[in-house]
């Protein structure tokens, strides 16, 4: 479809005006659009930052979760290299290691809703190079999960956790024994 106004372009913005009960369908092109003042962006357009930054409301908290005025937290700085939370969430980088820390009573939320409600990154093993890092993933969790079940009580499902983690420890020597014999 070209652009019903330069008929040169194709049309990339369609509007749809209702007055007076009347329906309108326009169909132009991005730089009739500009001149007829349909569209009103900086000329650079939008970054993927303006998009995440609009699709998870960063501006939209007023208080942290301790409690603490949206405006202490504008005015606080990395201690390495002085950059704000405002300035992060203009340019959408931190500026050194430090500010993970500096600010991290800001980045749960944001965390959460970038990683579907989780805000912790585990990552991921490949599957074929993994080896026995699987495994060693799991007798983690295990363990953990024993703690749990330990200070929880639950003796008996300990019990089992505490065999699946035995199991668990002598696959993991096998298949280390295993690689060190290719060696």
């Amino acid at each position: 479809m070209k652009c019903q106004q330069c008929q040169k372009r194709p049309a990339t913005v369609h509007y749809t005006h209702v007055i007076n009960g009347k329906k309108t369908n326009i169909h132009v092109c991005e730089v009739c659009a500009k001149d007829s003042g349909y569209m009103t962006y900086p000329e650079e357009g939008f970054s993927l930052h303006d998009l995440l930054t609009g699709l998870f409301h960063l501006d939209t908290p007023k208080v942290d979760y301790q409690g603490h005025p949206f405006q202490q937290i504008e005015e606080l700085r990395c201690p390495s290299c002085a950059m704000t939370f405002a300035e992060f969430k203009r340019i959408g980088k931190f500026g050194c290691i430090d500010c993970y820390h500096t600010f991290s009573n800001r980045l749960d939320p944001i965390f959460s809703r970038v990683h579907s409600g989780n805000t912790r990154h585990l990552g991921k093993i490949p599957k074929r190079k993994g080896g026995h890092l699987h495994l060693k993933k799991q007798l983690a969790d295990y363990r953990e999960q024993l703690a749990t079940l330990i200070e929880n009580e639950a003796f008996e499902k300990a019990a089992i956790v505490r065999d699946n983690i035995k199991e668990l420890e002598q696959k993991i020597r096998s298949k280390e024994a295993g690689d060190n014999d290719e060696l």
